[in-house]
């Protein structure tokens, strides 16, 4: 327990504040010696690389060499290493020296403690739900605004497009997060829990002026600064899994935690319609501040660094403090110390952008997922259409009809488990990574049935219809939008996964930027076409997607040849 504190955000004060005199490292301590003699540090069995070369003989679970990995759902497992089990027997990692002298500083033995991989199953089951509970509570403060749109209509007099901005301006500000958290993300001295820890506090901090302020403009301004700070977790949590799980539990987590990303946001309106009925439309507001402070304290206190880059840097400075030894430094000191800034930023910045415009199929998966997300925020605006003006639901028995999504959930993530356990898994150890399109399977198996889900909701969506109808149509289009966009996920980071982290950023930014213009645009097509033909509009639009997609799986190969990214 000592060692799961230490590393946490309150462990590091209470480091500084007391000048490392509580919570010490093993090489603090004054009994410490390391496993192996560091006055000939290569060791006999030792190796050298020059400054650019990556290390040979690590362990086969860590992954500290390719840390831009970053992915969602199944897009970390297409990208690991098939033979990544947990080791069975101990033995000491001896540091491999370059020819300069610079000595790398790894993981002590192949069961070394300090190594995430190694911690105990509870352990990463606490890191794995805290990091879910964090994603949580930013996507449930998107929609948890919904319901407070026509009381803040009342209040500022204001129009309906002018209020659903508070819905519309978190989405797109979440959007604009992990194009610029990414690349922070890549500093392997800030590590995951610097970033998390700081952009939740100032999340907090922010969602409580959205409780006090009857000032519109502000209110939307700070709704937007909300969401930009609390982006991390939207794409940085799989990397946080990815660093403590092996690749036969990964997925299970994944599935999990993207369900959830859906779930949250459908989750908002159940909670904070309830209270509207009798509150003022500040209490959504209330809830997010008390769930966003609740969760800060807990990850202050328990949230332990994952990152191995950033703890192999701090293990490298300490080692460098006990022996006097200048030489010794982390992979990831001297991965940093061969990239420049303008590198790391066009990487993480312009490159996912240039290869959205200039490879169809990175332009395809981009807009599928995006026009998928899109039409879930979509049912914010159609649902209140359907189930209050034509079945009279109140104000909170509209907000349960959005309980249709996690049943959709429910039936897809299973199936998908299943598919990884019984099919996938096996496959993949007999015969090794396929090519790209293979991961287009599952799409192509489920992606009529997201237009036909939205038929039958665009059809059926009247008063002489039982409302229980429609909703099939939500549970239908939601369990395929769940397959369609994992597949997609594993499709781009099988093609480049050395960009795998710049194009998931860049795919994040562009759904969230278009749900965001789907809030807006949504209700006015709906009042001018009706709820069934707006979503026969939305309908259609996935019928040419599923075509598309047929041909992308059939076509796909001879596009990379042609792709210019491929050998880069």
């Amino acid at each position: 327990m000592g060692s799961l504190f230490r590393d946490t955000a309150a462990g590091f004060f209470i480091r500084y504040l007391s000048r490392n005199r509580f919570l010490k490292y093993p090489e603090e301590l004054p009994d410490f010696k390391p496993p192996y003699p560091v006055d000939n540090p290569a060791g006999s069995d030792s190796s050298t690389l020059s400054e650019t070369e990556n290390p040979i003989g690590r362990d086969a679970k860590d992954k500290s060499l390719d840390r831009d990995a970053q992915g969602i759902p199944l897009a970390e497992i297409v990208s690991s290493k098939l033979n990544d089990i947990e080791q069975t027997t101990t033995r000491v990692i001896h540091p491999v020296q370059s020819k300069n002298g610079t000595i790398l500083v790894d993981w002590y033995s192949t069961d070394d403690p300090a190594n995430p991989y190694n911690w105990s199953t509870g352990r990463k089951a606490l890191v794995c739900g805290q990091i879910t509970i964090l994603t949580f509570t930013v996507y449930y403060g998107s929609a948890a605004y919904a319901p407070a749109i026509p009381a803040v209509m009342e209040q500022f007099g204001c129009s309906e497009a002018v209020a659903s901005l508070g819905l519309a301006l978190y989405v797109i500000g979440y959007g604009f997060g992990p194009l610029v958290f990414s690349p922070l993300s890549e500093i392997p001295a800030l590590g995951r829990n610097g970033l998390y820890i700081a952009t939740l506090f100032t999340f907090t901090l922010l969602v409580i002026p959205t409780t006090l302020t009857n000032s519109l403009p502000a209110f939307m301004v700070a709704r937007f600064l909300c969401a930009f700070f609390g982006s991390p977790p939207l794409s940085t949590s799989p990397a946080s899994f990815t660093d403590v799980l092996p690749l036969n539990k990964l997925p299970y987590v994944l599935a999990l935690w993207s369900g959830v990303t859906t779930m949250a946001p459908a989750l908002g309106p159940i909670i904070a319609g309830y209270t509207l009925q009798t509150k003022d439309w500040h209490w959504s507001m209330f809830e997010l501040v008390w769930i966003a402070s609740t969760v800060f304290v807990f990850l202050f206190f328990f949230l332990p660094e994952t990152s191995a880059d950033n703890i192999l840097l701090r293990r490298a400075a300490r080692l460098r403090l006990l022996t006097g030894n200048s030489n010794f430094r982390s992979q990831s000191e001297i991965k940093q110390a061969s990239m420049t800034r303008n590198e790391i930023l066009f990487n993480a910045v312009i490159k996912p952008w240039e290869m959205n415009a200039l490879d169809p199929a990175i332009l395809f998966s981009t807009v599928y997922v995006a026009l998928c997300y899109a039409i879930f925020y979509c049912f914010f605006e159609s649902f209140p259409l359907v189930f209050q003006a034509m079945h009279g639901f109140s104000l909170g028995a509209a907000g349960l009809t959005f309980l249709s999504v996690p049943i959709g959930l429910a039936i897809a993530i299973p199936l998908q488990l299943a598919h990884f356990t019984y099919y996938l898994y096996p496959f993949l150890m007999k015969h090794g990574n396929p090519v790209p399109e293979f991961w287009l399977k599952n799409a192509l198996a489920v992606s009529t049935l997201a237009p036909i889900g939205l038929f039958i909701f665009a059809w059926t969506s009247s008063p002489d219809i039982h409302w229980i109808v429609p909703l099939i149509g939500v549970v239908l289009f939601q369990g395929a939008a769940y397959q369609i966009m994992n597949s997609q996920f594993a499709y781009i980071a099988n093609i480049y996964p050395k960009y795998a982290a710049s194009l998931f950023a860049a795919n994040a930014a562009a759904r969230s930027w278009l749900a965001g213009g789907a809030i807006l645009f949504s209700r006015p097509m709906f009042t001018q076409l009706g709820v069934g033909g707006g979503v026969s509009v939305l309908g259609g639009v996935m019928v040419l997607c599923s075509g598309l997609l047929v041909v992308l799986y059939f076509t796909g190969h001879a596009l990379r040849k042609r792709s210019r990214f491929v050998s880069t």
